[in-house]
Formats: C-alpha cells, sequence, structure tokens
C-alpha cells in the first residue's frame, strides 16, 4: 500500500477528491497525513472529518526557511510516506525538501504546462487571449511548476470566460487528473526519462 502525504494551504478541494476517492476505494492508495501551512485553512476540516492526522507547521513557527522544509520532512518521514502530493500547497519547496522526497512530489496546476505557470493561471490566460485551456499533473522539480508532466486534460476557452469562471469550470478536472496521476503512481506505471514521464500500459 502507497502512503501519501498530502500538503495543502486553502479550501481543500484537491484534497478532497482525494479522500472522496479513498471513500469509494479508488484511491490506490492511503492518505495518512495532511499537513497545512495555514491554521485557518479550510482543509484542515475535510482532514479531520475523514480521520485523517494533520499537522499544522506555519512561518510563524519556524520562520527560517530551512528549518521550515526540515520540519516538514520530519513529519513526512515519520508517517513513512511513499509519495507525497501537493493540493494547493502555496509555499516554494527548498532544494533539500525536493532532494529527500525525489520524483516522489506531485503537484496538479490549471493551466497547460509550460503555459502559464505560477499564481493565477486562469486569469494569465484569460489575459493572453488563448482559445484553449486546461490542467496538468506533474512531478515536482526545484523549478516552480516545471517538472516532468505527467497528465493533461484541455478546456476551451469560452468566449465569456473570465479567469473566475475558467478556474470554476477547471477545478473538476483539476481533481480528477490529480486521483487519475495519484493512482498511477500508486500502480507503478510511471517513470521518468529526462524531461519525460513514460506511462507503463
Amino acid at each position: 500500500m502507497t502512503l501519501i502525504g498530502v500538503l495543502i494551504s486553502g479550501r481543500g478541494t484537491n484534497l478532497q477528491a482525494l479522500i472522496d476517492a479513498q471513500n469509494r476505494q479508488e484511491l490506490r492508495g492511503k492518505i495518512v497525513v495532511v499537513i497545512s501551512n495555514k491554521s485557518k485553512a479550510l482543509g484542515i476540516e475535510r482532514a479531520r472529518k475523514a480521520g485523517i492526522p494533520v499537522e499544522i507547521i506555519t512561518k510563524k513557527m519556524y520562520p527560517v526557511r530551512s528549518d521550515f522544509d526540515k520540519q516538514l520532512v520530519k513529519i513526512l518521514k515519520q508517517a513513512r510516506v511513499d509519495l507525497i502530493v501537493l493540493a494547493g500547497f502555496m509555499r516554494i519547496l527548498t532544494q533539500y525538501f525536493i532532494n529527500e522526497f525525489h520524483s516522489k512530489i506531485i503537484n496538479v496546476h490549471p493551466s497547460l504546462l509550460p503555459a502559464f505557470k505560477g499564481v493565477r493561471s486562469q486569469w494569465q490566460a484569460i489575459e493572453h487571449g488563448v482559445k484553449v485551456s486546461g490542467c496538468s499533473t506533474h512531478f515536482v522539480t526545484d523549478n516552480m511548476d516545471d517538472g516532468p508532466i505527467i497528465l493533461q486534460k484541455a478546456m476551451p476557452v469560452l468566449p465569456d470566460d473570465t479567469g473566475q469562471t475558467l478556474a470554476e469550470r477547471l477545478l473538476p478536472e483539476e481533481h480528477r487528473l490529480l486521483v487519475k496521476s495519484v493512482n498511477l503512481f500508486c500502480e507503478g506505471k510511471l517513470s521518468i526519462e529526462g524531461k519525460r514521464v513514460i506511462i507503463k500500459e
């Protein structure tokens, strides 16, 4: 059984998608810990309702960046996680953290990477007038939103779309893509060759 640690900062809708899949027995792994860097993140209650242990690590508790990441690593290793999922975790991880869990960190991002990295990707897409947007899952590297892409889902941008409406339409697709990507990892079907992710049939 693949043990999963989930990192959150906000509402926790991606976390809820994983919890729902787990409750339906459709998740190939088990969420063993949820860590939030915001003490009032709504996702904390989602985890607690599901009976999943929650840890809160804030910038106030660990103002030095390296200390923050060392505490993150400590908790995740104590939980013996095999996979880390960034589910709306709004903090850049250090090289130290990424090295500790090399090729074991998955992120979901609301754009067709490598386009529109960083925050407010849907608004960036609208501002650039693209006709197609979407979402991506990828392995995390030391460059933001730049790791090998696992899966992508494209979606047309409608003439009257705003950043908000595009974000709302993309969210269910993000949820499905994340669950599918996590399951592929848990089933041992993902391998990385350079910048490419190979999915075994």
